[in-house]
């Protein structure tokens, strides 16, 4: 079983259980947001009795209510990486070492794109890269309800000049890809059985490849959710995305037609092809 979100011919956003027969509905909640009201146990039970199947073409499994949030700096890997980029490596090293995480705003529902839709690299950064990330659900209710992969597309120039163009190198048309469906918490495996494999693919070769584990994160995710809530209100709940452990090196950048694949043990496969963005759209 797996949560997906379908986008119907009636150019709704439909929320539907997905097992081998296909798609199908769940009575009395037609949305991801009316999913993430209820608490863990009320969505377990309500999932169980589904109605009318569904088609539709299969998007980012993100709602217009329902904000995408990201961490860094969680990883050994994600810390030596940002400090070999970056002028001031002193800052990373305080962040992997500190109580309190990074924490920053990635995405809406606007700019998310689901698996197999294109993602994006800023045409004014010189390198750009992917980072293959596990990202959780968290219901109002402050519960993990499900699992997705995230791809944390980073312009890596821009990020690198320095830690206040966070947000730029973050945010941008086809910065983040998310999905390919929600796997239900109850299903998952554990953190430490999250093999997360990730490759680029350039023509018919592979340009870089690496794996890690979710289990390598150097931060517990209860740690991360209640920092995450300090002085936050998520009325519909959050997705946020766990910082990843896979980084390439400095020679690898992503270019056009490029395609990433991120695999995750007990997930799924996220595939989406790299597009160029221009500086007016």
């Amino acid at each position: 079983m797996k949560f997906s979100i379908l986008k119907t011919a009636a150019n709704d956003y439909q929320f539907a259980v997905t097992t081998v027969a296909g798609h199908a509905a769940v009575p009395n909640i037609p949305t991801l947001t009316q999913a993430m009201h209820l608490t863990l146990a009320e969505l377990k039970s309500a999932v169980t009795n589904t109605s009318d199947s569904v088609t539709g073409e299969l998007v980012a499994p993100i709602s217009p209510e329902i904000e995408l949030w990201g961490a860094g700096v969680t990883y050994l890997r994600s810390r030596d990486a940002r400090k070999e980029e970056s002028g001031v490596p002193d800052v990373y090293q305080r962040v992997y070492e500190a109580d309190r995480p990074e924490l920053f705003f990635k995405s809406s529902a606007v700019r998310a794109r689901g698996t197999n839709a294109p993602v994006g690299i800023r045409f004014d950064s010189a390198a750009s890269v992917p980072e293959p990330e596990v990202a959780i659900y968290i219901n109002k209710h402050r519960e993990i309800i499900g699992y997705a992969i995230c791809n944390d597309m980073t312009a890596r120039t821009i990020e690198g000049e320095n830690p206040l163009y966070l947000s730029q190198a973050k945010i941008y048309i086809g910065s983040t890809a998310i999905g390919p469906d929600i796997t239900p918490a109850w299903l998952a495996p554990e953190a430490a059985e999250m093999a997360i494999a990730a490759k680029i693919i350039r023509g018919s070769k592979i340009a870089w490849e690496a794996e890690t584990s979710l289990g390598s994160l150097n931060r517990t995710l209860e740690d991360l959710i209640t920092y995450l809530f300090r002085c936050q209100d998520f009325p519909h709940g959050v997705i946020l995305s766990t910082g990843t452990g896979i980084v390439p090196p400095l020679d690898i950048s992503l270019e056009a037609n490029d395609v990433v694949e991120i695999n995750v043990a007990g997930i799924g496969k996220l595939i989406n092809t790299v597009e160029v963005i221009p500086e007016r759209r």
